[in-house]
């Protein structure tokens, strides 16, 4: 006759999809009864209304039938209680974010400017679609809570997060880029988010603690414009590996590049670099290039900040055609690849912390 040792061991081969352990050694197999032929367990999930309970159900009622000697495998199911879930690690939130301790997120990018209009969320996308192309598993997080634009360049047909008993899940790209945003959530993309800071904070804090990322190579923060709350709060509460700075070519917007550079170096955060957006324009018809906005100052920032210059990025009609329907994932971004490259070798692992 089989033995409980036995359906224990059949069991250990059953992996829990979203945790990655085995349903044994996460504790789920509860009240094993053997009476002959019959065997009856119960499964203790995270949650009842778990997206994948039958797949679960069905492979671990497969390991033990096809032990010798059983003839039927009969699983109940009921959900963990709240000391089972701590005993595998599914906290609360006051503990960091429930899916916090779950993620295995390697490099943390944010990119910021200060000022608005230079394309921070251009270069975050482009960044992001750069460095899955050299085969990085990559992740965005669009921390511009009030004007957030991220969704509407990777989903020409929107796009909504899922839910686990790990946390939210966050929307995929046809290529497999995960992306989470204020927007994602919103009945409609026209929706005003009007929040105070505070709320703001929050919800950033949430995008990096509640929301199962999984493993990640690299988690790009789209940071909004200026110094305040958001900024702030990614600095302080994220454990970023550095800052990525956007400008453009008017010395005004070099200007107010050199405050938010200013605040990282207080906070402590490593400035990786300077990116130039919009530097010229090359005429379809003659190859001839322009200047549109005046000479370039991205190296003389770079140069007072003593920074890396990492490159000029084209103004291209193209870039607004594809943004605008969600196709940002074809373009060809030949001006960005060693931008990534060079990122690729000098990015240093994500830090822990500064504050909670």
């Amino acid at each position: 006759m089989v033995t409980e040792e036995q359906v224990l061991e059949a069991l250990k081969g059953v992996m829990d999809p979203e945790l990655r352990r085995s349903l044994v050694e996460l504790g789920m197999v509860k009240d094993v009864e053997i009476e002959g032929g019959q065997v009856r367990f119960t499964l203790a999930l995270t949650t009842l209304a778990c997206p994948l309970r039958d797949q679960i159900v069905s492979q671990a009622r497969a390991a033990v039938s096809a032990l010798e000697g059983v003839e039927t495998a009969e699983v109940a199911l009921r959900e963990m209680t709240a000391e089972e879930k701590k005993h595998i690690g599914i906290g609360s939130p006051e503990e960091g974010g429930i899916a916090e301790h779950l993620n295995d997120i390697r490099r943390v990018i944010a990119v910021m400017s200060g000022k608005g209009g230079v394309g921070k969320s251009l270069v975050s996308s482009l960044l992001a679609v750069a460095l899955r192309r050299q085969g990085a598993r990559v992740g965005v997080l669009d921390a511009d809570i009030t004007a957030p634009s991220i969704p509407k360049m990777f989903f020409p047909n929107g796009a909504q997060p899922g839910q686990s008993p790990l946390g939210i899940l966050p929307a995929e790209t046809e290529t497999g880029i995960k992306v989470m945003s204020i927007n994602l959530l919103l009945p409609s993309e026209d929706e005003a988010v009007i929040w105070r800071g505070p709320l703001i904070s929050g919800a950033i804090k949430q995008f990096w603690g509640d929301v199962f990322w999984g493993d990640l190579d690299w988690l790009i923060v789209d940071l909004p414009p200026g110094t305040l709350d958001a900024s702030l709060t990614v600095m302080q509460s994220l454990p970023l590996s550095g800052v990525l700075l956007v400008s453009s070519p008017q010395d005004l917007a070099g200007m107010v590049v050199r405050k938010a550079a200013r605040m990282a170096e207080r906070l402590g955060v490593p400035i990786l670099g300077l990116v130039e957006n919009m530097s010229y324009f090359v005429c379809p018809d003659t190859g001839q290039r322009y200047d549109v906005f005046g000479p370039s100052h991205a190296e003389e920032t770079a140069r007072k900040l003593w920074i890396p210059f990492l490159g000029r990025l084209p103004l291209d009609p193209q870039i607004a055609r594809l943004c605008d329907v969600g196709r940002i994932e074809d373009y060809p971004a030949e001006e960005f690849a060693p931008i990534a490259e060079r990122l690729m070798k000098t990015a240093p692992a994500a830090r822990g912390p500064l504050l909670r």
